[in-house]
């Protein structure tokens, strides 16, 4: 019993640990793109350091990581009505993203990758949080604050539509360790220094 949890939550890090801005950055210039823009390894850096084509590409593959997570998870669950190890080795994913082993731990904050997580278990509720974010996108101009709004809202939609309340409470780990990589941007929201894209 134990080994069905373990085996999908570890194969699904795995698959979250693959930095497609890492490989997008050696590919396309030859760089470590954690040593350029703000030294992050996800799609907002790729997009500040390469690019509208090479950010399209590094999240589109992002999301589909976050999905494959979630895949992974449903390969190995033994309750055909449960969706809590589904979306467990979707948060593993989003750790493996955040903080990649093939990258000395040194990776994105896994927002393309949770949205890849949420879309394909809860799309209704993602799409909600999905519509706030880019609003607070398109109002402020802050891809961290939408970021956040879309993470944090989360839990709170799926509450309202009545989701049970262990995949709210998972989602919740999912909306802290967003806050929690963003806690610079936080900072610098704060004191009016974040930059807009």
């Amino acid at each position: 019993m134990l080994l069905n949890w373990i085996i999908p939550i570890i194969l699904a890090y795995l698959c979250g640990s693959i930095s497609f801005s890492y490989f997008m950055g050696r590919y396309r210039q030859g760089i470590d793109i954690r040593k350029h823009g703000s030294g992050n390894a996800g799609a907002t850096n790729t997009l500040r350091v390469m690019g509208k084509g090479a950010a399209l590409i590094v999240f589109i593959l992002d999301v589909i990581k976050g999905m494959a997570g979630v895949g992974i998870g449903y390969l190995f669950r033994t309750d055909p009505t449960s969706l809590t190890l589904m979306l467990v080795c979707g948060i593993a994913a989003i750790i493996g993203h955040n903080w990649p082993v093939f990258l000395r731990f040194r990776g994105g904050k896994g927002i393309a990758t949770t949205v890849g997580v949420a879309a394909i278990l809860f799309f209704y509720a993602a799409l909600i949080s999905g519509v706030l974010g880019l609003i607070a996108i398109f109002i402020s101009r802050f891809v961290s604050l939408g970021s956040l709004v879309f993470t944090v809202s989360l839990p709170f939609v799926m509450l309202v539509m009545g989701y049970e309340m262990t995949l709210i409470l998972l989602m919740s780990v999912i909306a802290l360790l967003a806050v929690f990589q963003h806690r610079q941007n936080l900072k610098n929201l704060i004191n009016g220094e974040e930059r807009k894209i």
